[in-house]
């Protein structure tokens, strides 16, 4: 009853075999195989952009930090929302590999900037000048750490005002597929073609091992990139493994069927939890979180009945008695059975 994030998973089968299958004679180091072609390949056919350039790195962080280098300089400003993985768990990552920009939080409900919120942030902060800085990017998440979705709508909107504002737009896709199961859109309606200019697309909390493909839909930045990657140390010299994940991840729309059953695990959690005397669900369940209040009570059978999840937000310290803001997170691995074991031992 493991519900503390969905990178506490392991790995799915079909990905496990591709890693074995991998690991068989010796192939061209640092992506210059033929598995790291295939799956460059069949990213670029996925998402409609036959001329996108595809790097792999091994974790998000890496992903989005590098990213964001090549669309902001260190003299450069990148708006993102205050809760964005980028903002509050990278340890000052995208400050140090864009060599100094200036990230500036931009508040909103469930996670999600919105077209207004950045023209407000852009009032107050976005004087472009030799003094203030130049602007130079908005991040986006999805799915958001709220667990909520941008729809192409949502995002197409964002990068209008971003490029009005001299933005790029990079979307921070940890999970990504998540986003897409839940919209039932093509990959290219909720990137490239709503403006998106490069993402990050994660594998790791859905089935991976570890692996996050950075796509760039403007292939002038690749060679960039490539140097940028290499200086980080973020070059894996053994690619294949990396390469074979993604291949296997995608083959038969794997991960869409993983990130639908990870999705519909954290509705049947969230109904059964608001079915609970003194549970509050807090906000609406869009892709495979679900963020609740619970009573103190609850909370302390919870821990005694070994489920896990973690308080949200993470600086919280709740009272004794008081009731307790938490983040449960379904995964691909997720059984129903644990859904049910939960909700039993909680009721």
């Amino acid at each position: 009853m493991n519900f503390a994030s969905d990178n506490a998973g392991g790995v799915h089968p079909r990905i496990m075999a591709a890693l074995a299958a991998a690991n068989e004679g010796h192939v061209p180091s640092y992506g210059e195989d033929s598995i790291t072609r295939a799956a460059q390949d069949r990213l670029r056919e996925l998402f409609d952009a036959p001329q996108a350039a595809v790097h792999f790195v091994a974790t998000g962080t890496a992903a989005n930090a590098l990213s964001l280098s090549l669309l902001a300089p260190g003299w450069g400003k990148v708006f993102c929302h205050a809760d964005a993985h980028v903002q509050t768990s990278e340890t000052g990552a995208p400050e140090f590999m864009t060599g100094g920009a200036k990230l500036v939080p931009v508040p909103g409900a469930g996670g999600k900037i919105t077209a207004e919120t950045l023209a407000e942030a852009l009032v107050v902060h976005g004087r472009d000048s030799v003094h203030a800085g130049r602007n130079a990017a908005l991040t986006l998440t999805n799915a958001t750490e709220w667990g909520t979705v941008y729809t192409p709508a949502e995002v197409e909107a964002l990068a209008a005002a971003a490029r009005d504002a001299g933005l790029g737009l990079h979307m921070d896709g940890a999970r990504f597929a998540n986003a897409l199961a839940a919209l039932d859109v093509a990959p290219a309606d909720l990137t490239w073609r709503a403006g998106v200019d490069i993402l990050s697309l994660g594998g790791t909390k859905n089935g991976c091992m570890g692996v996050e493909a950075v796509v760039i839909f403007d292939p002038a930045k690749s060679e960039e990139f490539q140097f940028r990657r290499k200086r980080a140390g973020a070059l894996v010299s053994k690619h294949r493994f990396l390469a074979a994940q993604v291949l296997a991840w995608l083959e038969g729309d794997l991960w869409l069927q993983l990130a639908r059953h990870a999705n519909a695990m954290a509705h049947e959690l969230a109904l059964g939890l608001a079915r609970l005397p003194g549970v509050r669900i807090d906000q609406r369940v869009e892709s495979n979180a679900v963020f609740a209040t619970i009573p103190a009570d609850l909370h302390r059978r919870a821990g005694a009945s070994g489920i896990c999840y973690h308080l949200w937000p993470h600086t919280q310290q709740p009272a004794e008695d008081e009731p307790v803001g938490i983040r449960l997170v379904c995964g691909w691995d997720t059984r129903l059975e644990d859904v049910t074991a939960t909700l039993r031992a909680l009721a």
